[in-house]
């Protein structure tokens, strides 16, 4: 019970507001629409992009198509290695859905000037860059690695929490709260920040200085990506492994 209360505090971490917001109200329920904005114009241009690439297949491929087949190795490559080869094929377009919508909200937050679109209030920014996002997509891979691990081993998936001995299980419970926590946290706390300084030298030094912090914010985005798919693969992968 203290395990699924800790899980609920978590949920309730998407009522954190930072700074102004504005509300959509869906019956009882209220949505920052900033958000669901910007998220839809991510998802949109994923869509788009993944149409146009792969409209006419080539067997020699160039282009966005040559983009395309790269990026499905990558998360090919990085699935097999975090869960294994006979089980990382399975969660390919899980880890590569994560990575896509992280990365193309980050570089959104970093080449698309949301602030100059005037909204009744509050102000557009890369979906990332409210917490709700980052908390729902650690919920996913916590649902994810559970899913997983309960679907492979059934209720013998619990005996992980009492290996290698019964008195490590608060530690192991304490664990996999913190894994959602870290992974919503890191990502929020960088493309928040990196969106901040960026602001604030545009505002004090507007012409150059900017640029390089810009071109390294770009940099970080890309990794952050990575670094939260790779985490994804891992706590999966480690939900799939024979606990004796």
């Amino acid at each position: 019970m203290i395990f699924f209360s800790k899980f609920f505090e978590l949920y309730q971490i998407a009522e954190v507001a930072v700074g102004q917001h504005l509300y959509w109200t869906f019956g009882n329920y209220q949505v920052h629409a900033q958000v669901l904005i910007t998220s839809w114009i991510v998802l949109i241009i994923i869509i788009l992009l993944s149409l146009i690439s792969n409209n006419n297949l080539e067997f020699n491929p160039n282009g966005l198509q040559n983009v395309t087949e790269y990026i499905t190795e990558f998360i090919r490559d990085l699935a097999y290695t975090q869960i294994g080869e006979k089980d990382g094929t399975r969660w390919v377009p899980f880890l590569g859905t994560l990575f896509l919508f992280i990365f193309v909200s980050n570089w959104s937050g970093a080449l698309i000037p949301w602030k100059l679109i005037e909204l009744p209030n509050g102000e557009l920014a890369a979906p990332t860059n409210d917490i709700n996002t980052t908390v729902a997509l650690a919920l996913l891979t916590s649902l994810a690695y559970f899913y997983a691990g309960l679907q492979k081993k059934g209720l013998k998936y619990f005996k992980r929490y009492i290996s290698p001995a019964v008195f490590l299980l608060p530690i192991n419970l304490l664990e996999d709260l913190t894994k959602p926590l870290s992974l919503s946290f890191r990502l929020f706390g960088n493309i928040l920040a990196d969106e901040l300084v960026v602001g604030v030298l545009i505002t004090l030094v507007p012409l150059f200085i900017p640029i390089p912090i810009m071109l390294l914010g770009l940099f970080t985005s890309a990794i952050q990506a990575l670094v939260f798919s790779t985490l994804a693969g891992a706590y999966i992968g480690e939900s799939l492994e024979d606990h004796h």
